[in-house]
């Protein structure tokens, strides 16, 4: 429940008690900030309440965007002023202060209120959308107008659909999407709900797909592509009616990954089962490994750089003004293989060819992303002076998932490496590299306690250099990597279906750390890192399985620690994101 308190007199005429009343308000009226500060009190404590000057002119949407997004405690538009009920008291102080002072309500109480409080109000962009306190008939009659030219539900549609996208979803997947969200809306359809059916879309693509079959690739192509309109729709669902959530932010971060790595599962059943009884689970998981590794990479340099100072460089200004000619913008964006063109590109090449083809193409085309958008970013990195902040540090090191080992090494050990990015890659070498020449043998095992040691001298001094944001996706690439060399080295079967699974659930774990981070929320608690090994631990782990187990056993053993890794991280993760204390994040930022 929601109460809007209108203060000031009325004007004839004026549709803004109905306006207030349409997005849900209880309306009030308050003729001094005597009066309004009694109505305040009487508010239950748990709703949100809002103070609308009773003389506003606007668009009904300006107000939605100013009094009912959920994310902001305080927000404010002209002449109107919203609190949730974590900010109450700074609008219950600031009002007193109003009252105590004994002013006239000759301007706006609402605009005064925002100047006395003593905390951030979030101001929405309202771009053509009119929101006004006219002074006079004279104005008021302009602002009416002003309102008569702008249609806010094409305002409306259009702010539904993300800024930033990809050629495709830009193209053939918005123009209509954004329909198909309002008519979710008006049928009161929530977000969570489309994004639900979006995995559940996905997944049933997937099963499609295992069949093996013809008709079975095509239609998992034609469900894949639907699948991905559902999550352009849910999104835009929430822009369109503000439906922001805890719960959606969770499941918008994890469901993409989720649907997209099922599916490559199905692809590799399917092929496993066809006519050919074709064997794809190395490509599947290779596919797997380079996608996230290609995201962390992304999530890194980014929280390395979200507020470094002296942050510029002569490549971030080339890319400037690359983006200032219309048509490398598109080009840029479709060469990094956004999720829109990289499941259109795989649901056309399931239905027309066969998965093998299909997770060639897309090695490939990753491969290329990955390495375009890598070369990018170290260029950035190492001709801009940028200064570093102990928070990026701290993010850095909670991305990097060090766990329990690195804690039991001498200090002086830690501190030994000359770079962080050396450490690292001299550790990945050694730990894959071993892999690579003796497999599942005791030198491999030897191999990975020197990647614990050198992981450890990675993170022991914070991450501040120029290239150090590349620690963690070093990190992942060894963990991953490592898992994949030696199931595909064992030759039995199901050793790369339980690898598979693996790091899926570890994948899972470290998505879920990028999101609280991006979030504000801090990492995972360390109980939790420890607990499931942390990227050394796990991987020396899995080298001491592949030496000690024969053959047969070593499947065995990756898909139970699969599922001990899944159940905890899991329970936690459902814990924090359900909580009330769980940050709504939404992602605004570039395509994934």
């Amino acid at each position: 429940m929601s109460t809007a308190i209108l203060t000031g007199q009325p004007v004839p005429g004026s549709p803004i008690e109905g306006d207030l009343r349409s997005l849900g308000f209880d309306v009030r009226t308050a003729a001094d900030a005597a009066e309004a500060e009694t109505l305040l009190a009487q508010v239950p404590s748990r709703e949100r309440v809002a103070v609308v000057d009773a003389r506003f002119v606007g668009h009904v949407h300006a107000l939605r965007l100013g009094l009912t997004d959920p994310r902001f405690p305080l927000a404010a538009i002209p002449g109107a002023l919203t609190a949730q009920p974590a900010a109450r008291q700074a609008l219950t102080r600031a009002l007193a202060r109003e009252n105590s002072a004994g002013t006239t309500l000759v301007d706006s109480l609402a605009g005064r209120l925002v100047e006395a409080l003593d905390t951030d109000v979030h101001r929405p962009e309202l771009g053509s959308l009119v929101a006004e306190v006219p002074a006079d008939p004279q104005a008021r009659n302009e602002a009416r107008q002003a309102v008569a030219a702008v249609d806010d539900e094409a305002v409306r549609l259009k702010s539904a659909v993300k800024a930033r996208d990809g050629f495709f979803t830009t193209f053939c997947i918005s123009p209509y999407s954004r329909y198909l969200a309002r008519w979710c809306a008006r049928r009161g359809l929530t977000p969570n709900q489309v994004t639900t059916a979006s995995l559940l879309t996905a997944l049933i693509a997937a099963g499609c797909a295992a069949t093996g079959t013809r008709g079975g690739f095509v239609a998992a192509g034609v469900l894949l592509l639907f699948s991905f309109v559902l999550d352009c729709t849910d999104g835009q669902l929430a822009r369109y009616s503000l439906q922001y959530s805890t719960l959606g932010a969770w499941l918008d971060a994890t469901f993409d990954r989720a649907k997209e790595y099922a599916y490559y599962a199905g692809l590799a059943l399917g092929a496993a089962r066809g006519g050919g009884s074709d064997d794809v689970w190395a490509l599947a998981l290779g596919a797997m490994v380079l996608q996230t590794c290609r995201h962390v990479v992304d999530f890194s340099f980014n929280e390395a750089n979200h507020d470094a100072t002296a942050n510029t460089s002569p490549t971030a200004a080339l890319s400037d003004k690359l983006d200032s000619v219309g048509w490398t913008v598109w080009v840029r964006r479709m060469i990094v293989l956004p999720i829109g063109e990289r499941w259109a590109m795989i649901a056309v090449l399931t239905a027309l060819t066969t998965p093998r083809i299909t997770f060639y193409a897309l090695l490939v085309g990753c491969a290329f992303a990955a390495a375009y958008t890598t070369a990018g970013r170290v260029l950035r990195s190492l001709t801009r002076k940028a200064v570093r902040t102990d928070r990026a540090a701290r993010a850095l090191a909670d991305l990097a998932d060090s766990g329990p080992l690195t804690e039991l090494l001498p200090a002086k050990v830690l501190t030994r490496s000359p770079s962080a990015l050396v450490a690292a890659l001299t550790g990945a070498v050694l730990v894959t590299g071993s892999a690579v020449v003796w497999g599942a043998g005791w030198q491999t095992v030897l191999g990975a306690v020197g990647y614990v040691v050198c992981s450890a001298a990675a993170v022991g001094r914070p991450l501040k250099g120029a290239l150090d944001w590349l620690v963690p996706p070093v990190f992942r690439a060894a963990e991953y990597g490592t898992v994949l060399i030696l199931a595909a080295r064992s030759e039995v079967n199901g050793a790369l279906p339980a690898a598979f699974g693996l790091v899926a659930a570890v994948a899972y774990h470290h998505y879920d750390t990028v999101y609280r981070i991006r979030g504000n929320a801090g990492a995972p608690p360390a109980w939790l890192v420890r607990a499931v090994g942390g990227h050394d631990g796990r991987t020396l782990v899995v080298t001491v399985l592949a030496a000690v187990l024969t053959a047969s056993q070593f499947p065995v053993a990756l898909t139970a620690l699969a599922v001990a890794v899944a159940l905890v991280v899991l329970v936690e993760s459902i814990r924090f994101w359900v909580s009330a204390g769980a940050p709504a994040v939404h992602d605004e930022g570039e395509p994934a």
